[in-house]
């Protein structure tokens, strides 16, 4: 298993438009391509003061179905130009790494 995980930064007055275009256009887009391989999208926001960070975690099976996303670049950064458009910064690259292991607790609250 793969993990792909990037940042994108915004202003405080931008963050839940930005939350908002995630969630609503860009995250279904990405369900709605059907990539083989591809597991789940995780998105994470913490405020940084005068930014907001999000950072989104993509879980693959393995680097194939990394490319099949992201293409024979895979390492840049997939960024909509919605996202552009209200992002004052972005990692231009993704950081791969290998889900060496994952533990759970089966107690986890059902909506979780």
């Amino acid at each position: 298993m793969i993990s792909r995980i990037w940042h994108g930064w915004t202003t405080p007055a931008n963050a839940d438009v930005y939350e908002r275009l995630l969630r609503t256009e860009i995250f279904p887009g990405i369900l709605a391509r059907k990539v083989a391989g591809f597991h789940d999208i995780q998105l994470l926001r913490r405020d940084a003061g005068a930014e907001v960070e999000f950072v989104t975690i993509m879980t693959f099976e393995t680097l194939d179905a990394v490319i099949a996303f992201a293409g024979p670049n895979y390492e840049e950064g997939v960024v909509p130009d919605k996202a552009r458009a209200v992002l004052s910064r972005f990692d231009a690259t993704s950081q791969h790494y290998e889900i060496i292991e994952t533990r759970q607790n089966r107690q986890r609250p059902p909506n979780f």
